[in-house]
């Protein structure tokens, strides 16, 4: 505990808290505790006689982000006349926010920064300045198959320039979060010294309406990650309006931030405020106004500013001077002030820092869009307002002719870029910057897939095969510190208790407890070296361990071979944007979606029967998707992952598996099957020709009765395969000029097909176009039922008898 510096006054506040409490009861107690803990005056945290020097030439910066401010609105608006789109007052807003971070706290070698989407173009701007990026690129934007830079941060458009995709709102806050989380992971396993490594993460205020926004908060507090700053661009409005148009979104994030166990920092106010801030009852009324009004004071003139701000209150300021310092002069648009902000943030230690800057969007753009409702919108200025722009901003504008302004540059060898550069330098190199440099790892010999191969006449389920794959993996001497196993909460469920013991929980606290089973053999076991990350109930937390597992061979240069296991109606259908934005990332791993099909875990009802994740999956051009029916498949395709993913020329793709909880004996692998079992299809069982049985996961077991039952009681022979991915047998096929593989594998056999799987019919009639013949699918399209698995696979009319009969009907 901190000592008391002062006990006399401490007694006396809380001799007056019990009074309060005596009189009017706990709940006001406590009440008045939670506000005055939550919020606090509404100015600057570091007010101005307490600013840090300035470390930099405030002139030369000054131009510099002139350019970028000039070039970024140059850029939106020229792609304008091919209603290209893009945004301008986001960036012209958050100038300052970037170029400070570029020029004084950005290291290049060691930090993370996740960059606000819809600021893009003023990031291209700066790297433009820089000699980074061309005119012609620039002239190109949103112009990708031309050459030209994509609309956002997307890495997969960009490699070799963006680190992180951010524009879809939510996932840039909640994916920083578990990135700083991950970096101490690293540093605490000993894989890589990341002590010194900063994450950034830049946010609007609109954006923390999202429910992902906020959804870690807690869990950076609780880690004590003092890695991790956010700073969020408060400029009062979102995409239509303002963001609390009735209330105050500065102090309802600082009570939140504050109340997750946050430091918070305040930005609030320009220099030009200081003569009016001394004035208390203008702080209170600060305070008060919401921010609909605020917003309006930004386009508003003095003498609106005084009726409605200053009644009742003296100013010796004139009408001009109102309009130009409550109008405008907001510490987000001076580097002092910003400066002074982010100085703090990063000297505090012990729990993340949050930013709160205000300022105002469309900010330099003119009054035609400085704090309008429809700026985000807005996507050209006219040559007068550019002209206007560069007048205020101080710049060598050219005479401006024709539809359209030019793009400014000082010049490679000005005083400006001289100094950018010098200033990147001297902070590590170039941001943002996406660095890979190819780190081999040894791939695990035949040894930990023998036991899948050999297979076991005791009844495993495919999820426990899976596992106890991984847990030998771990074993390996190379590669098996790399593995990340992630879970949500749910490893018993998956049987992955047998990893407590050896594998143990990561936590940076360590265990500080005594474990209620730590005289069991399968101990709960927590270590600040833990491998396992177990996530809590959170699906999108769990995403986001694994987008940083996953890219940490280019983050850090660091393979990791992360593997996340849940519920697969969890997955796709709950965090499929978080998936999407893991192939945007480039990332690679294995989604393992476990008591899969929407008929092997029936006893739960309709929302946990998940019949159509690998149609979602399939729409994803970065995931392989595979539905394995026995163990041995399970091991030949990890084993191809491993290779595709962290091989000598490692791919930009992740996994997605299912596996399911119906424990059933695992035949031993048949000579010759693992070209099949990677391309997607193979004959397991030849039975005569008559029809030919295509199935997937635990559905080529039914395929299998089925089989049985056409030979005994019909005489009708047919043949079953086990078809491991559709979805690749369909690209597979869309993309080749030869014979698809499909084709090839069913060459030399006629007869009608009927496919069947645990899923949805539009998952196997993926393939029906290259089937040649009769074609019939069996699924289980519906909502899910609570019964036994027999009788819900009679209702959909997928257990044996049904595929016998529509065996029998097809060969009529």
């Amino acid at each position: 505990m901190e000592k008391d510096l002062d006990p006399q006054e401490t007694a006396e506040w809380l001799e007056s808290l019990d009074a309060v409490r005596r009189a009017a009861g706990p709940e006001r107690a406590d009440y008045l505790l939670r506000r005055l803990a939550t919020s606090s005056r509404y100015v600057n945290t570091v007010p101005t006689a307490e600013e840090p020097p300035y470390p930099g030439d405030l002139e030369l910066e000054e131009r510099i982000a002139a350019y970028d401010r000039w070039n970024a609105a140059a850029m939106v608006s020229r792609g304008s006349k091919l209603g290209l789109g893009g945004h301008m007052a986001t960036y012209a807003s958050a100038a300052w926010l970037y170029e400070i971070g570029f020029n004084h706290f950005f290291h290049g070698t060691d930090d993370q920064v996740y960059f606000q989407g819809h600021a893009s173009p003023g990031i291209y701007a700066r790297a433009f300045l820089e000699g980074r990026l061309s005119e012609k690129q620039l002239d190109a934007f949103r112009r990708e198959t031309r050459g030209g830079l994509p609309s956002y941060p997307h890495p997969r458009a960009l490699p070799d320039f963006w680190q992180f995709p951010t524009v879809s709102m939510g996932l840039g806050p909640l994916n920083a979060v578990y990135q700083a989380r991950f970096n101490r992971y690293l540093h605490n396993r000993g894989i890589k010294d990341t002590s010194n490594s900063h994450v950034w993460a830049f946010l609007g205020d609109g954006e923390m309406d999202e429910p992902e926004s906020t959804a870690a908060l807690t869990l950076a507090a609780r880690e004590g990650l003092d890695n991790l700053t956010f700073v969020i661009n408060c400029n009062l409005q979102r995409l239509d309006g303002p963001v609390r148009g009735n209330t105050r979104i500065v102090q309802e994030l600082e009570s939140v931030f504050r109340g997750a166990g946050w430091h918070v920092v305040k930005a609030l106010w320009g220099q030009e405020w200081d003569g009016l801030l001394h004035d208390d009852e203008l702080v209170a009324r600060l305070g008060e106004i919401p921010d609909g009004q605020f917003q309006t004071f930004a386009a508003s003139d003095g003498a609106y500013i005084r009726e409605h701000l200053f009644h009742g209150l003296r100013t010796s300021a004139s009408d001009e001077e109102l309009r130009r310092v409550v109008g405008g002069s907001r510490a987000g648009h001076e580097p002092r002030k910003v400066y002074a902000a982010y100085h703090r943030a990063t000297s505090v230690k012990g729990a993340p820092t949050v930013v709160l800057v205000q300022t105002v969007k469309g900010w330099t753009l003119g009054a035609g869009v400085e704090a309008r409702n429809a700026n985000h919108q807005m996507k050209k200025l006219t040559l007068a307002e550019f002209r206007e722009m560069g007048e205020r901003l101080g710049l060598p504008v050219p005479p401006l002719e024709g539809e359209f302004p030019p793009f400014l540059h000082p010049g490679p060898g000005s005083p400006e870029v001289r100094y950018a550069l010098e200033r990147r330098a001297a902070l590590g190199g170039p941001t943002p910057k996406r660095a890979y440099v190819q780190k081999n790892l040894e791939l695990p010999g035949d040894k930990p897939f023998h036991s899948l191969a050999k297979g076991s006449t005791q009844p495993v389920a495919t999820t426990m095969a899976f596992v106890r794959l991984v847990k030998d993996l771990m074993k390996e001497p190379e590669t098996g510190r790399r593995w990340v196993p992630i879970v949500p909460d749910e490893a018993r469920t998956f049987g992955m208790e047998s990893l407590f013991p050896t594998a143990k929980i990561y936590s940076p606290l360590g265990q500080r407890y005594d474990s209620v089973d730590r005289e069991l053999l399968l101990a709960y076991k927590e270590s600040e070296q833990g491998q396992i990350l177990i996530e809590g109930i959170t699906e999108a937390g769990s995403m986001a361990s694994l987008t940083a597992a996953a890219t940490s061979y280019a983050t850090h240069g660091e393979p990791m071979i992360p593997f996340y296991i849940f519920y697969s109606m969890f997955g796709w259908q709950r965090t499929g944007d978080q998936m999407w934005a893991l192939a945007d990332q480039l990332g690679r791993g294995f989604l393992v979606g476990a008591t899969a099909g929407r008929t092997t875990m029936t006893g739960e009802g309709l929302q946990h029967a998940d019949g159509h994740s690998h149609l979602l999956a399939s729409a994803n051009p970065a995931a392989l998707s595979y539905d394995p029916a026995f163990a041995y498949e399970v091991g030949v395709i990890v084993r191809d992952g491993l290779r595709r993913m962290y091989g000598p020329a490692p791919e930009n793709v992740f996994y997605y598996l299912t596996v399911y909880n119906e424990p059933l004996p695992q035949p031993a692998m048949p000579e010759g099957v693992e070209e099949g079992i990677v391309k997607g299809i193979y004959r397991y069982s030849a039975g005569g020709g008559q029809a030919h049985i295509l199935a997937s996961g635990t559905a080529v077991h039914w395929a299998l009765a089925a089989q049985k039952m056409l030979d005994e009681e019909y005489g009708v022979g047919a043949d079953v395969w086990s078809v491991t991915s559709w979805s690749e047998l369909r690209r597979e096929a869309m993309a080749t000029d030869g014979v698809p593989y499909l084709k090839q594998a069913l060459a030399g056999t006629d007869g009608p097909v009927i496919a069947v799987s645990d899923w949805m019919r539009a998952v196997p009639d993926q393939i029906a176009p290259w089937i040649e013949r009769p074609w019939t699918s069996l699924g289980t399209d519906g909502f899910g039922l609570s019964d036994t698995r027999e009788a819900v696979r009679e209702h959909f009319g997928v257990d044996p008898r049904s595929i016998a009969d529509a065996v029998l009907k097809a060969i009529e």
